[in-house]
């Protein structure tokens, strides 16, 4: 298997905090490059000291952006530290006391600013820590976390030059933007010219970083193509990416083999998949028992309350073959757990009062052995 996937998985990667790596991946440029420009038409970034592939979506998703930030602050934070960053050179070093002067006289015509206030705090400290873990910052002396704690706190760090690649580049001008819907228009306008390598794009990007791509009618270009290049898609997918082309009525997506995995995964050895494995199981009874109903697009519409009743019902009938954790946990914060996690795999899909089970939930289920003590009651 060629080294696309590595790139897939990492951000980017850096030749000297991995050398080895770096190399295996550059050599292999040449047996996917072609896969990268063509269906998938992303941006391959590589220089002396860096690879990344600038993987855009198709269109935004909830489960999308950096993981370790909890508030549209951390966002705003990072944006003015990496502009501080655009005036420093690579290796020069700076103090913390002049970064959050910085960040907070630049935020302050847009976000109120305090550093007295724990929670701001905790925020830069967050964007510190991510910037260190891609290795944009190093620190030489203090620890980020120490300002978390006490905002006296001093911390002397090195600019690694990495930073001025972290964004992605835009042909046309982003200042008026106001949603990512607007990005996701301007990336497709671009090629607009060209209506079939738009199609091949999006649909190829779906595949590649989303659980699922779904489309709810049968004259959606998107699927029609998808459908009579299926055998194509399918190789191209196989060669450059590993797994299988799934494809459904209303959904396609790529399953792996169990021996060929890599990724964030689903179902994976961890308690709350497996969870959602005996939802989706209680779920796909309700269809059969006629308590839910599907639409012609496969599209099923319930209550947040409906949802609630099949998630305890199986604490219910299976907390016997779960964690402390999930077995003990207040009944709400379980339900949003198992929800938060479903919508993250494109599962569910919520709408106002209601949510919208997507075909994804009959593609798997979960049962205990008739003999498992806790396992599946009649």
């Amino acid at each position: 298997m060629n080294e696309f996937r590595t790139l897939l998985e990492n951000f980017w990667i850096c030749k000297d905090a991995d050398k080895e790596l770096y190399y295996k991946v550059k050599r292999d440029i040449p047996n996917f490059q072609k896969f990268v420009r063509e269906q998938l038409g992303w941006k391959l970034v590589h220089t002396e000291n860096l690879l990344k592939l600038e993987k855009r979506p198709a269109r935004g998703e909830s489960f999308m952006g950096i993981g370790e930030f909890l508030d549209i602050r951390d966002y705003c934070i990072l944006c003015a530290v990496l502009m501080y960053l655009e005036d420093k050179e690579e290796h020069e070093q700076f103090l913390l006391s002049e970064l959050i002067d910085y960040v907070e006289t630049g935020l302050k015509p847009y976000i109120a600013i305090d550093w007295t206030l724990f929670t701001q705090r905790k925020s830069l400290v967050r964007v510190l820590q991510y910037m260190e873990k891609l290795q944009m910052l190093r620190v030489y002396e203090g620890r980020s976390e120490g300002f978390g704690l006490e905002s006296g706190q001093e911390v002397l760090y090195e600019n690694t030059g990495y930073s001025k690649y972290f964004a992605t580049s835009f042909s046309v001008d982003i200042s008026g933007f106001e949603s990512f819907e607007d990005f996701e228009k301007a990336e497709f306008e671009e090629i607009e010219q060209n209506r079939g390598s738009l199609r091949i794009n999006r649909v190829y990007r779906q595949l590649a970083i989303c659980p699922c791509m779904y489309w709810e009618s049968v004259e959606d270009a998107d699927s029609l193509y998808l459908k009579n290049q299926r055998q194509w898609v399918a190789k191209y997918i196989s060669e450059n990416m590993g797994g299988n082309l799934d494809l459904y009525k209303n959904m396609a997506c790529i399953s792996l083999d169990a021996d060929d995995c890599y990724g964030l995964l689903h179902p994976r050895d961890a308690m709350l998949p497996e969870i959602v494995l005996l939802v989706c199981n209680g779920i796909q009874k309700e269809i059969l028992n006629g308590h839910l109903l599907k639409g012609d697009n496969e599209l099923i519409f319930t209550t947040s309350g409906q949802m609630s009743d099949i998630i305890l019902q199986c604490r219910k009938n299976h907390s016997a073959g779960w964690s402390k954790e999930y077995r003990e946990m207040n009944e709400e914060l379980l339900v949003e757990n198992v929800l938060e996690y479903m919508k993250n795999w494109m599962m569910i899909r919520f709408l106002d009062e209601q949510i919208i089970i997507l075909p994804a939930v009959g593609r798997t289920a979960g049962v205990y052995p008739e003999d498992f003590n806790g396992g599946e009651e009649n």
